[in-house]
């Protein structure tokens, strides 16, 4: 009997068990992002499309929602013409979607069931992307990035698209959207994806898992979106994910440059360079912000190195790719503040096309009856104007600007590493070769990084000119966006790489020189790669040194210039559902947990109790 009691037990307890580890992750722990007030940063997107941040809305925003909403209804009303509600869209422009009665416009119940129709049909239209999905951490960042727009009441959706926006960041439901299929004027073939998963067609990933739309908002328990009006257009017409991904870059860039400063200081070390054009003395009068920080980041990382004491062997003036880095590398960073300030407007900001403005709007030449005839009247007033602002121009041509700037920076650190092969430069052997090594050394490794930096130079070049003129050439031009973007992106591997056969090179020739003391930021970072790459004392397969390098660099803690820690959670994922974002996320709800242990140990003593009963 007692047997039988403990048995019992025994499965009691692993039934708990089972249903607490077995149970669904804690979707996005830790303190939520708020959106809707303007003031979402970078670093909030990054939360919320890595870290799966969940996301609040206050419910002032969600006011503003509601209010541009009951706005587009009452210019339907009024026989004011609203490009994607009252008529159609591209070539469709100018034809009628909504019926007349008596010559008013009446928003019946049937009439609205025609909107819905309407919506889901261009929905399923605009979705034509191609590819294997999109990482997870784009599509979130996509979404919250949205969400944060539509919060301003300038889109005129109804209060359910930002619900639906908000669930599904909180609830990690991640629609599957191609990896490719836009132009760059609106992501439109791309994020009506995003859509038909509200509605609850196509597809998503859940807790790991594709499945069918249906599936993943039954799952989920989220409410099939009823969309109406035009909040199809709310959620195709925005840049979120081409724009999503450049924040994601320009975040990777920053971190990369920090760590780039270091491998070239340590580059600067195994030359045995010539610290002076990085003083403030040399400097600061020339005041470029990029030219003065990027000399500081330097001088950092050198406390303390042996090239601040004075050697007769030290040259005068260094090649120009170590003399002007600071030249080079403040350049990227002009270049990056430059495309986080496009980034970080765009991202706080209306891009709606018709975009609904909240409240009187008269003040604009009152006398143009072109502009009254986009004015709403009444008891809440307002208007709704067509407008451009899907346009992500000033995004596309920073990103390119940036672009630029690391292809100029690839060129400095691949011939940053030339030179260090060269006894004339060095006074160092060949190819850097060990005592005893008779091989080849680092002779044959620079095709690789010759051809990667060959690559970059490609990548570098504005694509944003060419266009074709698509929708019956009512859209005539274009900006490639996702095209510029993902050069971007392509660029910052590759530089990953490049730094790496720098950072292989660049310990070897300092590990050369006997005594030389390294500075304490450089000292690190030597350190921390010869824990997974050895000093190359005799020839050997390089291919695995430079993934250890790549991995490490990616890894490695940086401070950035705003005194703010960081670090990548390495390689960013490329495809399917990622850790995380999609609900492959291992870590445990702390309350179900604790919750469950609670469960079994009463349930355990209450059967210990029984047990001695008996």
């Amino acid at each position: 009997m007692r047997s039988r009691v403990a048995r019992s037990g025994f499965a009691f307890v692993m039934a708990v068990v089972c249903v607490v580890l077995g149970a669904p992750p804690a979707y996005g722990a830790g303190a939520a992002v708020s959106v809707g007030g303007g003031q979402l940063a970078v670093a909030q997107v990054v939360s919320v499309a890595r870290a799966d941040a969940r996301v609040s809305v206050p419910a002032e925003a969600m006011a503003r929602v509601d209010a541009g909403f009951g706005l587009v209804l009452k210019a339907a009303l009024q026989n004011i013409p609203v490009y994607g509600l009252t008529v159609g869209v591209g070539q469709n422009k100018d034809r009628p979607i909504f019926k007349e009665v008596n010559g008013q416009r009446v928003l019946s119940d049937e009439v609205l069931e025609v909107s819905r129709q309407f919506n889901r049909s261009s929905l399923r239209a605009h979705a034509a992307g191609v590819g294997d999905p999109l990482p997870a951490e784009v599509v979130r960042a996509a979404m919250v990035i949205r969400l944060n727009n539509l919060l301003s009441g300038s889109c005129g959706a109804q209060p359910d698209v930002a619900r639906g926006y908000a669930e599904f960041l909180n609830k990690g439901v991640v629609p599957v959207v191609p990896a490719s299929g836009t132009v760059g004027e609106s992501d439109i073939t791309l994020a009506s994806h995003i859509g038909l998963v509200m509605v609850g067609e196509w597809e998503a990933f859940y807790q790991g898992r594709r499945m069918s739309g249906a599936d993943a908002l039954k799952a989920s328990g989220i409410e099939p979106l009823r969309p109406v009006g035009k909040d199809f257009l709310c959620i195709i017409s925005n840049n979120g994910l081409v724009v999503g991904e450049a924040a994601l870059h320009a975040h990777d860039v920053r971190q990369y440059l920090r760590r780039a400063a270091t491998v070239f200081a340590l580059s600067l070390e195994g030359l045995n360079g010539n610290v002076a054009p990085f003083l403030e003395a040399t400097t600061r009068p020339r005041p470029f912000p990029g030219l003065v920080e990027a000399a500081g980041m330097v001088r950092e990382a050198l406390d303390g190195s042996s090239l601040w004491t004075a050697e007769d062997k030290r040259a005068l003036q260094d090649p120009l790719s170590y003399r002007d880095m600071a030249y080079s590398l403040g350049n990227t960073l002009d270049a990056l503040r430059g495309a986080e300030q496009m980034i970080d407007i765009h991202i706080n900001h209306t891009e709606d096309n018709p975009m609904v403005v909240i409240g009187p709007t008269g003040g604009e030449r009152p006398g143009s009856s072109q502009i009254r005839r986009y004015q709403v009247g009444g008891d809440t007033p307002g208007a709704i104007y067509p407008t451009a602002n899907f346009e992500p121009l000033p995004v596309v041509a920073a990103v390119e600007r940036l672009s630029l700037a690391l292809g100029t920076l690839s060129e400095s650190f691949t011939m940053n590493t030339l030179r260090l092969v060269e006894p004339e430069v060095t006074h160092l052997s060949r190819f850097l070769a060990a005592p005893g090594n008779t091989g080849h050394s680092f002779g044959a490794v620079q095709k690789t990084f010759v051809a990667l930096n060959t690559e970059n130079r490609t990548l570098a070049m504005p694509v944003s000119l060419g266009s074709v003129p698509v929708a019956g050439n009512i859209e005539d031009r274009a900006t490639q966006s996702q095209l510029a973007v993902r050069n971007l992106g392509r660029l910052l591997d590759n530089l990953y790489r490049i730094s790496s056969f720098q950072l292989l090179h660049a310990t070897q020739a300092v590990d050369l020189r006997p005594g030389f003391t390294l500075g304490s930021s450089t000292k690190h970072l030597h350190d921390e790669y010869r824990k997974v790459v050895p000093f190359v004392d005799q020839d050997r397969v390089f291919t695995p040194d430079i993934e250890r390098g790549v991995a490490l660099l990616r890894t490695h803690p940086v401070t950035d210039n705003r005194g703010e820690g960081d670090q990548d959670s390495g390689t960013p994922p490329t495809g399917g559902v990622p850790g995380g974002a999609g609900g492959t996320a291992t870590n445990l709800n702390p309350y179900l947990l604790g919750g469950g242990v609670l469960v079994a140990l009463t349930g355990i003593g209450l059967l210990m109790s029984r047990y001695r009963r008996q």
